[in-house]
């Protein structure tokens, strides 16, 4: 299996995704959207993984980049590739396959429990989650108004739609189960800026304190991963 992944700054790569793949012997290949590095043709990967970012899809001024991966996130569904988005990832194919992309009610930065859906417990890819799992959040805005196709699988009291499944293949998740202590510490380190205090902001501290949590985040993220290869093997999804 060939994964490629789409990285927007230095310090948010794909973590614990990346682990799983080297276990797994996958072939990994990236673009470095800040770098300007060159898109892939659709022929050249399986899976396309689509990561975080500080910066928000509307902002193609700033960064012009976006235009041209949201065509390719575009092509790659038309291809109908598995793709899994997280945070901006996430907000990027919801506006692709015509949702809506605002500014969430709250800003939510930190460890918090999100509610599945009875319908995500339910499914292979899914199961061995707890019904409220505590995941790591850091977004000010969120997707909504997606089509009819797109089944929210997630929510809590911070926002409403937390992650998303798109014609079986296509993932989008609000939270971060990917997120290393390195990535922790990073995004501390570069966004501090964006840690205003509010309801469901968290201090420098309290981000940094549960390796207990990344641990078991990264345990959900390889059993999702590898259900999902599984699944993609056997013509299931």
């Amino acid at each position: 299996m060939r994964l490629h992944y789409l990285q927007h700054v230095p310090f948010e790569n794909p973590g614990s995704i990346l682990v799983w793949a080297e276990k797994n012997q996958y072939t990994v290949t990236s673009t470095h959207l800040y770098k300007n590095e060159i898109l892939p043709k659709q022929s050249e990967f399986d899976w396309l993984v689509i990561m975080g970012g500080p910066m928000n899809i509307y902002e193609e001024e700033q960064y012009p980049w976006l235009a041209a991966e949201k065509e390719f996130i575009k092509k790659s569904i038309q291809q109908d590739k598995v793709i899994i988005g997280l945070c901006l990832g996430a907000q990027l194919i919801a506006d692709v396959i015509g949702g809506k992309v605002t500014k969430n009610a709250q800003l939510e930065i930190g460890w918090f429990p999100v509610q599945l859906s009875e319908a995500a417990r339910k499914s292979p890819l899914f199961s061995f989650f707890p019904p409220e799992p505590i995941v790591f959040e850091w977004h000010g805005d969120t997707f909504s108004l997606l089509p009819e196709e797109a089944i929210c699988i997630a929510e809590n009291e911070a926002c409403k739609n937390q992650a998303f499944i798109y014609k079986k293949k296509i993932f989008g998740f609000q939270f971060h189960l990917e997120n290393t202590v390195e990535i922790i510490q990073a995004l501390v380190a570069h966004c501090k800026n964006e840690m205003r205090p509010g309801p469901y902001v968290q201090s420098k501290e309290e981000l940094e304190a549960h390796a207990e949590y990344i641990k078991q985040d990264n345990q959900w993220m390889f059993d999702f991963l590898t259900q999902l290869a599984k699944m993609d093997r056997e013509g299931v999804l």
